[in-house]
């Protein structure tokens, strides 16, 4: 099959499933149009080769029932903005006036449907209607990342319908590629950068990426268990009791497969939660009772300066403290900033996970990594090893 960057798509009308499910203010204004922009190349490039656009996406959980609150009518103005061209409006995105829409559209021109999840049919993965919406087109383009791992009549059923004419966008290849990047192609030394609250949640990404990596720091909440399964004292601090067993696994698996694993060595403590606590530093075995470690300290943040400085090939999934609140971002900002350097000395560097990506756009930092991923979930589910029903439809 060819690929979507070689295929032209001249007088093809081409149903397109974006990720436009974007945040927005009370008024339905849109707030941050990132998902917008990044699908700007792929409908560029089949409006350039003539063909047609028909836009096909979901906008937040109105559970199959028709919303005015998660009308896609509301997005019409920042999608036009980001792509300099209208876009005509279908309040259905199946049925008889879609369908007539579809068909009169020409070369050029783009339509956007109605929110998928209006019909409950979308989620359950309905063959029907994902064949009512396959009539709308001539071939079928996933740049939906962010919902590759849903098995939705619109991310994965529908391509059934296209056995010769179904291509993943331009977005979504890159998606691809950089988490092949990591896991199969990265130039070594690689090394993972796994932080956030919980073991529980990113135990099998540990485990699947192990065998692929030289190097893994564990910082944020997660790092408690680990120092408090070795023996340490962690006062107050986050810890997963009926995890630590399994941290001590991890540790033996990694030096079995020879990967060095850092953690942190001391930590901003407090006695509460809270930005204005009064703060201290500790070596991070030795938190006394009633006080909380909040942050990575001065001494963690060096130790993986040095080992981000020297890998070729970074990924960072999750914060290394409470980056929400300043007094205690210090971390995470020092971690942020070392994997900018690396990445201007060469190194490519992949941020993906909800909380890193959150940091690396609130402090404007996403032109100075090498990929910042449009997925949370599809991205933690690739680094996990599973395979994506929006990317198994593609393929098979």
């Amino acid at each position: 099959m060819q690929s979507f960057k070689d295929f032209n798509f001249k007088d093809k009308k081409v149903l397109v499933r974006v990720d436009f499910n974007v945040p927005q203010d009370e008024s339905g204004k849109v707030t941050d149009n990132t998902r917008i922009s990044a699908a700007k190349d792929t409908i560029d490039k089949i409006l350039n080769d003539g063909g047609a656009v028909i836009l096909m996406t979901h906008l937040g959980r109105p559970k199959g029932k028709v919303s005015a609150e998660f009308s896609l009518k509301n997005l019409v103005p920042e999608i036009e903005s980001v792509l300099g061209k209208s876009v005509q409006f279908c309040d259905e995105c199946v049925g008889e006036k879609a369908e007539k829409i579809a068909s009169d559209l020409k070369p050029g021109e783009i339509l956007l449907l109605e929110n998928l999840r209006f019909h409950e049919e979308e989620e359950k993965g309905d063959h029907e209607f994902a064949k009512n919406l396959a009539k709308l087109g001539d071939a079928y383009v996933n740049d939906a990342f962010g919902t590759a791992h849903r098995a939705h009549a619109s991310t994965a059923i529908i391509a059934e319908n296209f056995p010769t004419t179904k291509f993943f966008g331009l977005l979504m290849s890159k998606e691809l590629e950089a988490i092949k990047k990591v896991l199969k192609d990265g130039e070594k030394p690689i090394l993972a950068v796994i932080g956030g609250s919980k073991v529980s949640s990113k135990i099998t990404v540990i485990e699947n990426i192990l065998p692929a990596i030289d190097k893994l720091i564990i910082g944020g909440g997660m790092a408690f268990t680990f120092i408090k399964a070795q023996g340490g004292h962690i006062g107050t601090s986050l810890v997963e009791e009926d995890k630590m067993t399994l941290a001590l696994e991890i540790l033996e698996k990694a030096k079995e497969l020879n990967v060095e694993v850092l953690l942190p060595v001391d930590a901003i403590i407090a006695e509460k939660f809270d930005n204005d606590a009064p703060q201290k530093e500790v070596n991070i075995y030795e938190i006394p009772e009633g006080w909380m470690g909040l942050d990575a300290g001065v001494k963690s943040r060096l130790l993986f300066h040095d080992a981000i400085i020297n890998s070729r090939t970074i990924l960072w999934n999750g914060p290394l403290g409470v980056f929400e609140m300043p007094n205690f971002a210090a971390g995470t900002i020092s971690l942020g900033e070392s994997i900018i350097e690396s990445t201007n000395n060469g190194a490519f560097s992949l941020v993906g996970g909800g909380d890193s990506v959150a940091f690396v756009k609130s402090n404007g930092l996403e032109d100075k990594v090498s990929y910042v991923s449009t997925g949370g979930g599809a991205m933690l589910e690739s680094l996990e090893g599973k395979e994506l029903p929006g990317v198994l439809a593609i393929n098979s």
